[in-house]
């Protein structure tokens, strides 16, 4: 009996000790799977504006007639991210609470634009039912056209210094904080981080190999 006990705790150790290997390299597989897994970065298209460039300057009106300046050097020396939206674009209104979450997260360096294009009306409609009243809110179809903008949602990163930090199509909250990311890491897009990562790791491969 005790000779059965023994040898059933003996085998229930080795069972644990065994499950414990498994899980350490399911753990350790699933690290390697993230590190190749590319985020999901905004998708870069736009043949007026080229990143690290100037952004176009543009003194305009908001919704209620205040003087906005788009682009050039600002007073404040904060970011500013202009946001282009349509009232009957549905996933904008899906990304506008994102937007408002960003207008609070990153209030210390970047200032939000809404912007789009068409009837002053419909824009009255479409602050009111969503509560967009802390935004600036631009109607011109100038801006759009000067930013290269042809889907929507749609933005553009202004860095402090009036030039052109990223830019892209947003369909989700982490396209848009790939904008913030790629700022942060002064790359074009987290796509071109990623592509320039995985070369200098190629790179390195290499030079242990030959070592």
């Amino acid at each position: 009996m005790v000779e059965t006990l023994i040898v059933s705790n003996i085998l229930l150790w080795i069972v644990v000790i065994a499950m414990g290997v498994m899980i350490f390299a399911l753990v350790r597989q699933i690290g390697v799977l993230y590190e190749r897994v590319a985020p999901a970065g905004a998708l870069m298209v736009n043949q007026n504006l080229s990143v690290g460039g100037e952004a176009p300057s543009l003194d305009l009106q908001d919704i209620d007639g205040n003087l906005i300046t788009i682009g050039g050097v600002p007073e404040n020396k904060k970011s500013k991210l202009v946001f282009f939206v349509s009232p009957t674009c549905p996933v904008c209104k899906t990304l506008l609470p994102v937007v408002k979450s960003a207008k609070k997260g990153e209030k210390d360096w970047l200032d939000i634009i809404l912007a789009s294009d068409g009837e002053h009306n419909d824009h009255k409609g479409y602050i009111s039912e969503h509560e967009l009243q802390m935004f600036p809110y631009i109607s011109s179809e100038i801006l759009g056209r000067s930013y290269g903008v042809s889907k929507l949602p749609y933005a553009v990163l202004i860095d402090e210094e009036g030039k052109i930090a990223s830019m892209g199509i947003i369909n989700s909250r982490e396209h848009l904080e790939s904008l913030f990311e790629s700022k942060e890491r002064g790359v074009a897009s987290i796509q071109d981080y990623v592509k320039s990562y995985s070369a200098n790791e190629k790179n390195d491969d290499l030079s242990q190999e030959a070592q």
